[in-house]
């Protein structure tokens, strides 16, 4: 197990090791379902906590399977973060026999579990983080909360900033491999055409296709944006029979060399461009 402050240096690389040691003095021992979870964890726990993220490097969260060592680490664990909404099934069903087990969707969310691409909503889940690592090792619990509300504030200033530049765009129709940034465009007024589902590995409909070669044609679209980890394919044959340029917006959901508000706003900045803001 790699401690927190490796952790936050070291997205690229997966923690090992098992958990259940918080009781003999050492970190609390918290396992995470993919990356965006695992970086809340560590900002929130700081020095307090060892996170294990199940997903590997490279790999698609949606598509986590379980190893037996997967296993044994979540029945293990102090702290069980799951998004739930059959976004990892794997996990839930590992997970329901983990006694500190954390669902962090509402059940209004289950349709688009992308919830994290809200930095709104992202911030609440930072306080539900907080406050399970709050009631899981209370002695430490201020200095959790502490952190969970200076993370929050700085979610504040990301959503700020992305409420200004996106307030006034020549366009606001984005076109993207999968359909991960339906909460973002909503919360700040975009709207969102996908090529597949909720789901990346979808295989996409010819008649969808035709649909949105006519739509990217029709809207004055410049870009089709593609992912980093799903293959780029498809867009780049929307792309090209439209006559546009691919170009690639991050949903988060793998891990980054860099925190969640730096690739935002790099996310911020590429929309912008796209989209011909002021």
């Amino acid at each position: 197990m790699v401690t927190v402050a490796a952790f936050l240096t070291t997205m690229g690389t997966a923690c090992g090791g098992s958990g259940g040691t918080a009781a003999r003095g050492e970190g609390l021992q918290v396992v995470a379902g993919f990356a965006r979870l695992a970086e809340v964890a560590a900002r929130v726990g700081g020095d307090q906590v060892d996170v294990r993220d199940l997903t590997p490097a490279g790999a698609e969260p949606h598509d986590l399977e379980l190893s037996t060592d997967d296993v044994d680490a979540v029945e293990d664990a102090d702290v069980v973060l799951e998004l739930g909404g059959d976004f990892q099934p794997a996990l839930s069903r590992a997970a329901r026999r983990a006694e500190v087990r954390v669902q962090l969707l509402r059940p209004e969310e289950r349709a688009d579990p992308h919830v994290w691409l809200d930095p709104v909503r992202f911030a609440d889940l930072v306080a539900q983080v907080g406050d399970a690592l709050a009631d899981a090792d209370p002695p430490r619990s201020a200095g959790y909360r502490r952190r969970a509300q200076s993370f929050r504030a700085e979610l504040a200033r990301l959503h700020s900033d992305y409420e200004a530049g996106l307030a006034r765009c020549r366009r606001r129709l984005i076109v993207t491999a999968h359909a991960a940034f339906g909460r973002l465009a909503a919360r700040y007024d975009l709207e969102q055409r996908a090529i597949t589902g909720v789901s990346p590995e979808a295989e996409p409909d010819p008649r969808r296709l035709a649909e949105l070669t006519d739509l990217v044609r029709r809207e004055g679209v410049t870009h089709v944006f593609t992912e980093q980890l799903v293959s780029p394919r498809v867009a780049r044959a929307l792309a090209r029979e439209a006559g546009v340029e691919v170009a690639v917006l991050d949903p988060l959901e793998g891990r980054t060399s860099e925190g969640y508000s730096a690739v935002m706003r790099q996310n911020l900045r590429k929309l912008r461009d796209v989209l011909e803001c002021e």
